[in-house]
């Protein structure tokens, strides 16, 4: 199994906080060796001294390099430990993360109205993409999935069609447009936000299809003919907008904020905001929980050249000062 960086996670972000950080305690330094003896009190040489420190421990923070991402974990129930507790129906059922590898874009589909759509209608946007793997006849994993899409959705400002897309698509050859139309105005409704249901896209395809997306993906399920239902995993992918594997979801639940970095980083920053690169530099997204997790001492840094800033602010405004009464 390859082990590649994670997609998605802009090189140069380090890069630009070192030099902003390294910029400031310049700055400061130069005003202390002129001022500090001659204009500050006590205290303002305390708090020059407490400035220039916490920028020192600020500026690790931004000169490390982006970090290779872990060997991708199996969520697979083929482990052989596990073999023995589980029922012939749920062997080789999981999810094998593939992250950052590619979709094949050119298979083919049915969308809603039955009409026969290559994958890569979805990706013309240049928009990431959240792909969810169900079936329409679920009697009620792959509704949970789904709801739980929705409910997190309905947290995130980011609007489906103009932001990125949501595709859902059925590993059910049986399934029909009909069922798929029927889900999705469903789900339209749910949500409840207008104009955007031209980011909603509920699919159907053949066996041959069907299989190589799966497969693609890395979602692994099985077909039960006695009760005419499949075992099958439940989350969520997003892909970026050339169609690679960027992040994998687990469960029904997803939580927003995991969602919105996601849909961020999939973008490579197209979407989002300043807050959402401080997020980005302060959690990490890990591969064996399918979670963002908070990065303690980046975390600190980061608050760390916060106080250089805001110290760094005062200083400058006390120097001006003393060099005013000075004149």
């Amino acid at each position: 199994m390859k082990t590649r960086q994670l997609s998605g996670v802009p090189s140069n972000r380090g890069a630009r906080f070192q030099r902003a950080a390294s910029t400031i305690v310049s700055t400061l330094r130069s005003h202390a060796r002129k001022r500090v003896e001659t204009n500050l009190d006590p205290a303002g040489k305390s708090a020059c001294a407490t400035v220039v420190l916490l920028a020192l421990l600020a500026l690790p923070a931004f000169a490390q390099p982006g970090q290779p991402a872990p060997v991708q974990p199996s969520l697979t129930m083929q482990d052989s430990s596990l073999k023995p507790a589980l029922p012939a129906a749920l062997e080789g059922v999981g999810i094998d993360q593939k992250l950052d590898e590619q979709l094949p874009l050119d298979l083919t589909f049915r969308d809603e109205a039955g009409r026969s759509v290559p994958l890569s209608t979805f990706f013309r946007s240049k928009k990431p993409v959240i792909l969810a793997l169900v079936y329409y006849r679920c009697p009620m994993l792959c509704t949970q999935i789904l709801n739980g899409l929705e409910s997190s959705l309905k947290a995130v400002s980011f609007n489906p069609g103009q932001d990125f897309e949501i595709l859902a698509v059925s590993f059910d050859p049986k399934d029909t447009p009909e069922l798929a139309a029927s889900k999705k105005q469903m789900y339209l409704r749910r949500y409840g936000r207008p104009n955007t249901a031209n980011g909603w896209h509920f699919l159907t395809g053949d066996e041959a299809n069907i299989k190589a997306l799966t497969d693609a993906a890395g979602f692994h399920f099985k077909y039960d003919p006695k009760t005419d239902q499949f075992a099958h995993a439940s989350g969520i992918m997003i892909v970026t907008p050339d169609g690679r594997l960027s992040r994998y979801f687990y469960g029904v639940e997803y939580a927003p904020r995991d969602v919105r970095l996601g849909l961020v980083e999939a973008s490579q920053n197209k979407i989002g905001n300043p807050v959402d690169q401080i997020l980005l530099f302060c959690y990490h997204y890990d591969p064996a929980t399918g979670k963002y997790g908070a990065m303690v001492m980046n975390i600190v840094r980061v608050t760390a050249a916060a106080f250089v800033l805001i110290g760094g602010t005062f200083l400058l405004i006390v120097f001006r000062r003393d060099l005013r009464r000075a004149a």
